[in-house]
């Protein structure tokens, strides 16, 4: 009979990780060896050997191996929804294929949920980040904003490395939003929430996919995802334009009835022009950030689309020791 307190499925999102999965496999299952796994991969379109080193992976293993293989990159959130639609264990864990997340700590996440009913899920976070200093001061700078600006908390250097039950996968799944953003959607279902600390080994293999460039774009997704407060910055920065530009219009029009003074010349009014221009131009892209959310939100399109499904779930008997 499976003991629950040991079955965990592993969801595993993969782009571009020929030469990382089958580490990955062989140290998981060898971490994991007393305990009853189901490894959910998720090929999100990679452009390497990736999706065959999974069906090989898939071909030999012992375990219940799923593959679910996308019709093109479509995102690591993506992957993220469509591995928490094929899990069927009581435990859920999210981790990285390239093993900068070390599968030892899987162990530790069960035993605090085995040990603690009171906590659904258990989060692993970097107290001290080893990426370079630029990009550790602005993932910082990023948590301090989004904390202010959010009706969530978020905890910085949280990652979406965790583990939780099979209630919380089922809140995640009611949240069917296009822009999703898991470290906020984590935060907005609630559930209590055990941070523990990891060092996140090197990578292996390959380069990381995030680049200065996505990590903006992830940031500013995240802030749209769970915050109105730019919507309400560009409104009050209108306002206060508008009340600085009707104070100024009132002071000259005044100096040149009492004093007679010429009014500004050329060189003040471009500028007030360009001022004026600028700020509302942020303000229209702003809300046209928002609106092109809500018009993909309406648009109703599914998250990925699988080209196939890899599954051998009659294969859960464990490899012998």
């Amino acid at each position: 009979m499976m003991n629950k307190e040991k079955s965990i499925s592993l969801i595993i999102p993969c782009y571009n990780e020929e030469e990382n999965v089958k580490l990955f496999y062989e140290e998981t299952i060898k971490v994991l060896k007393d305990y009853n796994i189901e490894f959910v991969f998720i090929n999100d379109g990679s452009k390497d050997k990736t999706l065959n080193e999974l069906k090989e992976i898939y071909n030999t293993s012992k375990y219940n191996i799923k593959i679910i293989d996308f019709s093109r990159n479509f995102g690591k959130e993506s992957a993220i929804y469509a591995g928490l639609l094929n899990t069927s264990n009581d435990y859920i864990c999210l981790i990285d294929a390239d093993l900068q997340q070390n599968p030892k700590y899987i162990i530790d996440m069960l035993k605090v949920l085995n040990n603690n009913e009171e906590i659904d899920i258990v989060a692993m976070y970097q107290k001290t980040r080893k990426e370079n200093f630029f990009i550790a001061k602005l993932k910082n700078f990023f948590y301090k904003i989004i904390n202010k600006l959010s009706e969530v908390d978020f905890v910085s250097g949280a990652s979406d490395f965790r583990m939780f039950r099979k209630n919380v996968k089922d809140a995640m799944l009611e949240l069917k939003e296009q822009n999703r953003f898991s470290k906020g959607i984590f935060s907005w279902v609630g559930f209590n929430t055990y941070f523990m600390e990891y060092t996140v080994e090197e990578r292996k293999y390959g380069k990381s996919k995030w680049s200065l460039i996505k990590l903006f774009k992830y940031a500013f997704k995240g802030i749209m995802s769970f915050s109105t407060a730019p919507l309400k910055l560009a409104s009050i920065t209108g306002f206060l334009t508008s009340l600085i530009s009707i104070i100024y219009l009132i002071v000259v029009i005044i100096e040149k009835l009492t004093r007679g003074i010429e009014v500004s010349g050329y060189a003040t009014i471009v500028v007030l022009i360009l001022f004026l221009g600028g700020l509302q131009l942020l303000v229209i892209g702003i809300i046209g950030e928002y609106i092109g959310a809500m018009y993909i939100e309406n648009k109703n399109r599914p998250l990925f689309i699988t080209r196939k499904i890899y599954n051998n779930q009659d294969k859960k008997e464990l490899p012998k020791k």
